[in-house]
């Protein structure tokens, strides 16, 4: 990865996903967290939600060095029109899972790369169609997984994933949350 040789990456996320798919990819990289409070205007376009989330995360870093080059990313399930993020409890976790249930979904990942003098944000859409769920699966899964930390509430890489989910379309590494494949490649053109 010549193309990135004269940056230093870095990752603003707490996600363990994500840190361990730039690790899994070999990308060097160190991870810092500005917090930032997420929210977005009510008329924006549920689809461009994630994709204006990942650039306000970047927001804080106003100060980035010459050579560092800043990744910052989130992401959100849309079913139907309803944009669904981490859930606030077990009930909302229960609640998201029982919509999700037997139907389609979408999984958007915003990204945003930034550096000292230059900016782009992009997504990535991937859908996920699941099983159905009956009560008992999902209350197991949430006492066994604790899903909280997860858009959806479900991390397609465990239980749900290996056993409920009938197909996917498109990235799967996306629905971790950081589409690898277009990340690597939005990379190389962002560093020309």
């Amino acid at each position: 990865m010549n193309f990135l040789i004269k940056y230093k990456l870095i990752l603003a996320s707490k996600s363990p996903r994500r840190k361990e798919l730039l690790e899994n990819a070999h990308f060097n990289f160190e991870i810092q967290i500005k917090e930032v409070e997420e929210i977005y205007p009510d008329n924006l376009n549920v689809y461009e939600i994630p994709k204006y989330l990942a650039k306000l995360k970047a927001e804080p870093f106003n100060s980035l060095k010459e050579n560092e080059l800043l990744i910052t990313a989130d992401t959100m399930v849309l079913h139907g029109n309803i944009m669904m993020g981490k859930p606030k409890d077990s009930n909302d976790a229960f609640r998201i899972l029982k919509l999700l249930s037997g139907t389609a979904h979408t999984v958007i990942t915003g990204v945003n790369l930034k550096t000292h003098k230059k900016e782009k944000s992009f997504d990535q859409h991937t859908e996920v169609l699941f099983y159905p769920l009956s009560d008992e699966e999902i209350k197991y899964y949430i006492e066994e997984f604790k899903p909280f930390d997860k858009a959806g509430a479900y991390g397609i890489q465990d239980w749900i994933g290996l056993c409920k989910v009938n197909g996917i379309k498109g990235s799967y590494s996306n629905v971790m949350g950081l589409p690898m494949e277009r990340l690597y490649h939005e990379l190389m053109d962002f560093t020309k």
